[in-house]
């Protein structure tokens, strides 16, 4: 069962992407006439078709439990409340000691989760309240993507070890990404800031700042929505943002004559201002957007006029 459910993760991220709506995870998937979803109402979930062992856990971008990476880059999962004791701690504890995988969907923004499998439950820690997630790699750790899942044995445990450690971490990095494109597209209404484009295939979460720089965390206040055109255009200074939120073309760029994408996609911006979220707090923070301006200023032989 748990090697369907992978298979048909599979499938679904080939649909929708890896960041997965939530409705389709609760509908789940049918097996020998028997549907199985694979999350409700709790974070921790076992659906009927399964004994004892859960099948997948889930955090909440709004969701009370503070669920965290640690210093050794494994997932800390808090406890079901404060009893270690209570029936779903116990089935989690069991997964960690049979060692069975699980899924692991990662609340992005209400409604939305980035699926991550297999995880497994590699540490239990009562004082904390937590267990310790790890993520594995069906064809390093032992674990068949499809077929039998009932051999659930290590390579090695050293070696298992390592390479929980690389992964998990590949993956942290992967979460904090997904995580901020959601929530960038969220706040500017799934469209682009520039030219207003809906389709979301084709939409970026920009930074203003690059986070290698320390103010360049990957905050909404610190990103914009932006088709791939004009993500590629702003980052290589084609187009500057003002901090009044006006697009300033680059002056070479307005004089150079070209065909109808850079009269219509490019030049027609020059002056603009952008489509902004609603919400002061979500809009480009002013300081950010001023050294963006100084950069893309000095990216040019002649500063463009105000």
């Amino acid at each position: 069962m748990r090697a369907a459910a992978f298979e048909w993760l599979s499938q679904q991220v080939a649909t929708h992407g890896d960041v997965l709506p939530r409705e389709v995870l609760a509908k789940g998937f049918v097996l020998d006439n028997t549907r199985v979803p694979l999350v409700g109402p709790q974070g921790i979930f076992k659906p009927q078709v399964l004994r004892q062992a859960p099948l997948s856990i889930t955090t909440s971008p709004d969701g009370p439990y503070d669920d965290s990476f640690g210093p050794d880059n494994l997932l800390r999962y808090r406890y079901r409340g404060t009893d270690p004791m209570h029936p779903d701690n116990r089935r989690l504890r069991l997964a960690m000691e049979r060692r069975l995988p699980l899924v692991y969907f990662h609340g992005v923004v209400p409604g939305k989760y980035l699926a991550t499998w297999p995880i497994f439950v590699v540490a239990d820690h009562p004082e904390s309240l937590a267990f310790s997630v790890a993520v594995g790699d069906a064809q390093h750790m032992g674990f068949p993507v499809t077929g039998s899942i009932e051999d659930s044995s290590f390579v090695s445990e050293d070696a298992a070890s390592a390479r929980r450690a690389y992964v998990t971490a590949a993956v942290r990095v992967r979460l904090h990404q997904r995580a901020f494109r959601e929530r960038v597209l969220e706040a500017y209404h799934r469209q682009c800031a520039f030219c207003s484009l809906r389709h979301e295939e084709l939409l970026d979460a920009a930074h203003i700042l690059p986070d290698s720089e320390p103010e360049g965390e990957a905050a909404v206040r610190n990103g914009l929505s932006l088709c791939k055109l004009h993500h590629a255009a702003f980052d290589r200074y084609f187009l500057g943002l003002r901090p009044d939120l006006v697009i300033q073309v680059r002056p070479d760029i307005l004089r150079e004559t070209d065909g109808p994408t850079l009269v219509y996609a490019i030049q027609a911006l020059h002056g603009a201002k952008i489509h902004f979220p609603r919400r002061e707090a979500l809009r480009p923070a002013p300081q950010l957007v001023e050294v963006r301006y100084q950069r893309f200023l000095e990216s040019n032989t002649t500063p463009p006029s105000s």
